[in-house]
């Protein structure tokens, strides 16, 4: 097994985590905090906007089954790379899109796949992407949150679609459960 790491933020960890879970290769994903300047972030200050964190999931997986450019490929399918700190309903510095790069070959890799999807897109590609600094794990509430929560509305009509969407566009990319 080849184990590497992927940290991503495209608005609120609970979409994100709950997609992440779905692709083949993936041994772990957390969410928490990353890219802001406060020690111990929690949900409550980064909610504020005011500790420049984002939402972030830490993704473990085995790049012999799934490539960094795969999860790439899931990230941008599933959120809008090109609205500043927008994602649907969800607004603010915490739910921007970004990837945080564990190394050089993840930040080019990331800086290419960006140059290559552009055109796909009828606006400009807002996703930050810098070196990763530190991570945060949230709360316990929020991880696994769709799984444990899937009646809410918040669930129904933010995360189910884009789990929807994913399996439509990428079932190759999938756990065969899903």
């Amino acid at each position: 097994m080849n184990e590497q790491v992927a940290y991503v933020g495209g608005g609120c960890f609970w979409c994100t985590e709950a997609i992440f879970r779905m692709v083949r290769g993936v041994l772990e994903v957390t969410p928490g905090y990353a890219g802001g300047v406060t020690d111990r972030p929690t949900y409550f200050t980064v909610s504020t906007g005011t500790t420049g964190h984002a939402e972030v999931v830490r993704v473990r997986f085995d790049a012999d089954t799934v490539s960094y450019k795969d999860l790439l490929t899931v990230f941008f399918a599933t959120h809008d790379p090109t609205t500043l700190n927008v994602q649907g309903a969800d607004t603010g510095t915490q739910y921007r899109s970004i990837i945080l790069a564990t190394n050089a070959r993840q930040e080019k890799e990331a800086v290419d796949f960006i140059e290559e999807i552009r055109t796909q897109f009828r606006n400009p590609i807002v996703t930050e992407v810098q070196p990763y600094a530190s991570f945060t794990e949230a709360e316990e509430e929020h991880r696994e949150y769709y799984r444990k929560n899937p009646q809410p509305a918040y669930c129904q009509i933010v995360i189910d679609p884009k789990v929807k969407k994913l399996r439509e566009k990428l079932p190759e990319l999938l756990h065969s459960e899903h």
